[in-house]
């Protein structure tokens, strides 16, 4: 197993997931990540079936920079329970991961 780690994020809308995206990018809390639309989440909130249209960003990192994301995303996140869900990366390109190692503090 690596440090490397993939944090999964939902977002309402594309504007926010931008803005959280530049900031953490910014702030060296990962390497990218990807924004992806058109995603359609069917959940139980406070005992009703939701339906809403979300993005996923998906967030390349080390498993040193998780605490402070999650605490930056929770400063910029609209909702009060956000998703931010963190996997490991078990293995992969060796110059990517190098990449992913350089760019993140």
């Amino acid at each position: 197993m690596t440090d490397y780690r993939i944090c999964l994020v939902t977002l309402p809308d594309r504007e926010t997931a931008r803005k959280i995206a530049d900031n953490i990018v910014r702030a060296k809390l990962c390497a990218c990540a990807n924004l992806i639309p058109g995603v359609e989440s069917i959940y139980t909130w406070q005992g009703k079936v939701e339906t809403s249209n979300e993005i996923v960003m998906v967030i390349k990192t080390q498993q040193s920079c998780v605490a402070e994301l999650d605490a930056r995303i929770r400063e910029l996140h609209p909702y009060s329970v956000y998703e931010f869900v963190v996997l490991p990366i078990l293995s992969g390109n060796a110059d990517y991961l190098k990449w992913i190692k350089e760019t993140t503090s």
